[in-house]
């Protein structure tokens, strides 16, 4: 049977045993050689190259400073219930990162949760202890003292030293170990949040990365059967030459030609759908330099757009007014995407008998584009967060992907557009476009 504050046992051969009491020195020299120590934790902290560097050259150094047989450190479970071993030296190493004292339990555990330093003059007959598998049978450790590792009054660890011949800590070895637990706290604390912040970063890099491969492979899946429809579409629209006689059913020639030419725009609008997710996912210097800035003019651009969506605004009463003829420097696809987006986002969030307002207004040089809806609206501590990627806000109208508004925002970063959200006029919601104004050509 093991200690489990002391790890579980070691193959590597027994040390020879250090003095189990201190050799007799000045008060001066044992000052001196403590700020030696304090002073070779600080340099140590920021020269290490690595976390288990700076550990390990912690408990090694404790060791020495305070002439014992082992030190070991735990650390505090960010759930509060275990300490774990971070650092030992004597023992056995594999149990770092495995072997754990229960919070409020053993010595260590006691030592947590009082907060107070601990002598234990003899382990054998102290019944705190905590006994496990492992231990080298070789060694025995007969006394010990423990410190807690405190920072901005929260426990971070326990710091123990033990030997192997027994022992009477004095009070100037719980001092000197307090203050090496002092200052190691804030060491040990910081590099902890700085590496964990780091893991978390790498973390979120590796699933950035999933989600980007996952949509580059789905949205290029989607290429294959787009080009497929389109083509059925074409077979199905094609018609025999008349060859010089007349349509024995003109309006339904007619008809189907509309038919075809509207699937034909729907396929395109989804191919620039597939276009917008993928520029969602793209990093912003490849969105700006893909863009091609030139004059518009944003009426005939609402008129084609409302036209493509007619199937889609039906239950829907749509206003556009724009009675100024402006002109605005952007990108075309893109504001054609821009305004499909938004448009879409006024239909799934507005009630059906509802008006869709799109209109502009000119201010200080800026022209701003602007579809209104009756729906809902948007809470002031929303109207941020819906641009974010795959962030919706459910209604009992509808429930939205969590793309489109981020890759409208995405799309007119990318030509040097601003996009918002502001309250409707008397209610609902208004999301604006401004794009600086132009001069007709």
């Amino acid at each position: 049977m093991a200690i489990l504050d002391l790890d579980p046992g070691s193959d590597e051969p027994a040390r020879e045993p250090a003095p189990a009491q201190a050799p007799a020195t000045t008060p001066a020299s044992e000052q001196l050689e403590q700020l030696r120590f304090l002073y070779r934790v600080i340099r140590l902290a920021t020269t290490a190259r690595t976390w288990d560097e700076l550990l390990e050259t912690v408990v090694d150094g404790t060791r020495d400073a305070l002439r014992a047989t082992v030190s070991s450190l735990y650390l505090l479970d960010r759930d509060g219930e275990n300490l774990t071993l971070a650092a030992t030296n004597g023992l056995d190493r594999f149990q770092i990162g495995r072997a754990r004292v229960p919070f409020g339990r053993g010595v260590t555990g006691h030592v947590a949760a009082a907060r107070e330093p601990l002598i234990i003059p003899d382990v054998g007959a102290d019944p705190r202890f905590l006994w496990v598998r492992g231990l080298d049978q070789r060694r025995f450790i007969a006394s010990m003292l423990s410190v807690p590792l405190i920072w901005h009054d929260g426990v971070v660890g326990v710091l123990n030293v033990q030997t192997e011949q027994p022992r009477d800590f004095t009070a100037s070895d719980v001092d000197q170990l307090r203050a090496i637990a002092d200052l190691l706290a804030g060491i040990v604390e910081r590099v902890r949040l700085q590496r964990e912040a780091e893991g978390r970063v790498a973390q979120l890099r590796a699933i950035d990365q999933a989600r980007v491969e996952l949509i580059a492979l789905v949205t290029h899946e989607l290429r294959t059967p787009l080009a497929v429809v389109r083509a059925y579409a074409d077979l199905l629209a094609e018609e025999p030459p008349l060859k010089g006689r007349r349509s024995r059913d003109a309006a339904r020639r007619a008809a189907r030609a509309e038919w075809h030419e509207a699937a034909t725009g729907q396929i395109e609008r989804i191919d620039r759908l597939v276009d917008s997710i993928i520029a969602s996912v793209r990093p912003a210097a490849e969105d700006e330099a893909s863009a091609e800035v030139v004059p518009v003019d944003p009426a005939s651009l609402v008129d084609e757009v409302v036209a493509e969506l007619a199937p889609l605004l039906r239950h829907h009463r749509v206003e556009v007014c724009m009675d100024v003829r402006r002109h605005v420097l952007a990108d075309p696809p893109k504001l054609r995407q821009i305004l499909e987006h938004l448009m879409e986002n006024a239909v799934k969030y507005a009630p059906p008998d509802t008006t869709i307002t799109i209109e502009t207004t000119l201010v200080e040089g800026v022209v701003q584009l602007a579809v209104s809806d009756q729906g809902p609206g948007v809470p002031p501590e929303w109207r941020e967060r819906i641009f974010e990627p795959y962030t919706r806000r459910e209604t009992h109208t509808a429930r939205g992907s969590g793309i489109g508004l981020y890759a409208a925002r995405r799309l007119g970063e990318a030509m040097g557009a601003r996009l918002w959200c502001e309250p409707g006029r008397p209610a609902g919601a208004r999301f604006v476009v401004a794009l600086p104004a132009t001069a007709a050509l």
